[in-house]
């Protein structure tokens, strides 16, 4: 797969999960409580979410009411509530980004600068992806230890909702998006600092015999040379 080929399927998953965390954020199910009284004329359904209370009769009528609010949320949708906003901003700014720095556009002309701005957007999608699992995350063990807890009236056991399950997948899905985008075009270190540079090209060096001229002038020894006479030691100094 090309250059082109791998942003456009990193765009395509991280615009994939980025309408998942949307519908994370929105859905008011992050929380399903179910009753039935003594008789299946009281049974109800009620969903959490974020934004609104959701309470469904088993007659099939619905009734919805918004959060006004924050504190009267549980801690851990109090958080859910900033950090799933800030995932939504982030995946956003990433998402417009790769297109900025994408191979097909022609917004920058360097194509070390698009490779930096694709890799830039795919740091954003996995940003996005880190703190879409976190509150999701939270939300689940904060759940299943309330639904295990001995003390909780029948009532009032609660179970993971749609919204949970949501997250998860829109968590793996742009995981893999910011990793395609990340990948798809690595940036090439240019060897000499700048864009251009040819290194020189030297020519062969090619080696021949040496040529000796000879002197124009003859060679006059200036001086004679005795060699020196050996010294003589009696031979009973040695005996």
């Amino acid at each position: 797969m090309g250059r082109i080929g791998k942003e456009t399927a990193g765009q395509v998953i991280s615009f994939i999960g980025f309408i998942g965390v949307a519908v994370t954020c929105g859905i008011p199910m992050w929380r399903v409580t179910s009753f039935i009284g003594a008789n299946i004329v009281t049974g109800q359904i009620v969903w959490d979410g974020l934004w609104m209370r959701c309470v469904m009769q088993s007659t099939g009528q619905m009734q919805c009411t918004l959060n006004d609010s924050v504190l009267s949320l549980s801690p851990d949708l109090q958080a859910a509530r900033a950090l799933v906003i800030i995932s939504l901003v982030f995946g956003f700014i990433g998402f417009i980004i790769s297109f900025i720095g994408a191979k097909c556009t022609s917004c920058l002309n360097s194509d070390a600068s698009m490779a930096k701005v694709v890799i830039t957007a795919g740091c954003l999608v996995i940003v996005c992806a880190i703190l879409v699992v976190i509150p999701v995350t939270w939300s689940a063990v904060f759940t299943i230890s309330d639904f295990q807890n001995p003390t909780t009236v029948e009532t009032q056991r609660r179970e993971l909702g749609a919204a949970i399950y949501i997250g998860w997948g829109s968590t793996v899905i742009l995981l893999i998006g910011g990793i395609i985008l990340m990948t798809s075009c690595p940036p090439q270190k240019q060897l000499y600092g700048y864009r251009g540079y040819q290194p020189a090209v030297y020519a062969p060096y090619t080696y021949g015999p040496a040529t000796y001229a000879p002197p124009s002038r003859p060679y006059t020894p200036s001086g004679t040379y005795t060699p020196a006479r050996p010294a003589s030691y009696p031979a009973r100094n040695y005996i």
